[in-house]
Order: structure tokens, then sequence, then C-alpha cells
């Protein structure tokens, strides 16, 4: 391959792609991947978070195959899954979903797991699991339903974002805040840097990051 290697990001996220820029990697290319995401019967939260984010770099490293000009390039997909013990939240989509997921978060802990995997050029898949308790505090009815009319929680996993409004009702952190916006970064330049993707070279010059 002539010139730096490229970088694949298998999501349309916003959050996941503004991450990645504040630490100076820019992806070339989204490739975002629509797959079921309902947990198997009896799958653990964590494996499901593992899951998913393989299954999305499996599926844009095929796509991205298809394309002469990333053939060579690396593939990096994510997936945000929130629990209260086993029980797995949806990334709310209707008010009744979001409603569920904020009463339930009142006033206690829940977990965030974040699942990265890393599809190098030759297709070798590798993940990484990265898991974060957060605590909320007892949530208002006004507070809830504030909270849904501002629309921040739709699509989102567990009904909330935490960089968001929802940032004011976190008691606790003990993790990765970066993972349970979307994308641990250190795991994740970690996964790049290890598997031979530069991700110094934006820090050396900003330009020679862009696409």
């Amino acid at each position: 391959m002539i010139g730096r290697r490229k970088l694949v990001l298998a999501s349309a996220s916003p959050r996941r792609l503004a991450l990645l820029e504040q630490v100076g990697v820019r992806p070339d290319l989204l490739l975002p991947a629509s797959l079921d995401e309902t947990p198997k019967r009896l799958e653990a939260p964590r494996k499901l978070a593992v899951r998913l984010a393989d299954a999305k770099a499996a599926s844009a490293r095929e796509a991205a195959d298809l394309r002469e000009d990333f053939k060579e390039a690396y593939v990096l997909a994510a997936d945000t899954v929130v629990a209260v013990g086993r029980r797995v939240l949806p990334k709310a989509e209707t008010v009744e979903e979001a409603l569920g997921c904020l009463r339930l978060l009142s006033g206690r802990a829940h977990r965030v797991f974040t699942g990265v995997a890393l599809a190098d050029p030759g297709g070798k898949r590798r993940t990484r699991l990265v898991e974060t308790r957060v605590r909320f505090k007892r949530l208002s009815e006004q507070e809830i339903e504030a909270y849904i009319a501002s629309g921040e929680w739709r699509g989102k996993a567990g009904g909330y974002a935490i960089q968001g409004i929802a940032g004011g009702f976190v008691v606790r952190l003990v993790g990765s805040y970066s993972g349970v916006v979307g994308l641990p970064l250190r795991e994740t330049l970690d996964l790049l840097a290890g598997n031979g993707f530069p991700v110094h070279l934006g820090w050396l010059n900003p330009l020679e990051g862009a696409a």
C-alpha cells in the first residue's frame, strides 16, 4: 500500500466521530452497519456489547473490501449496552421506552458496557470490552418529563446521553466517561496503535490526519 493507513469507522454516530477527532484520529470513511441488535436468550450484557461490536466490524470490513481504495484500511466498530443487573435497556426510540429507562435508572446504579472491535487490513478482528459503573440521583417526575421533552434521549442506550443534559443526573461514575458516551478513548487508541495504525500522526500535524 502506498501512503498512510486509512481508517473506516463502522458507525454513523456523531458522538463516536467527535471522540475520535478529539484524540487526533479522523476516519477516512463512515460505513455504518445495520444489524439486528436483539440480545440472544440468556445473553449477558457484556457479551452482547462485544458480539455486536465484532459483528459491525465484520460487516464493515466486507463492505470496505468491495472498494479498491479501502481494501487495506483498518475498520473500527463499537457498541454500547446499558444494563441494570442482567437486564439490557433499549436504545430508546419511543417516549414509553425512554420513560421506562429513566424511571428504572432513577436513584440507582447501572453498568455501561462498550465493546470495541478492530478489523485489520488482513481481516483479523480483535475486541476489547470496557465496563463503567454509573449512579443516577433520584429523579423527580418533573425532571423526567422535562428530559423527555428535550428529545435528547432518542436513540440513546438506556434512554439518556451523559454528554448532554443527563450529565446532571450522574452522582458517581467509575470507569470510562468516553465509554459511556460511546467510545472508550484509551482502550481504542491502544487497540489501534497495538495493531499498527499510526494514531500519533494527527498529533504531529493535524493536517496529516485529515481525509
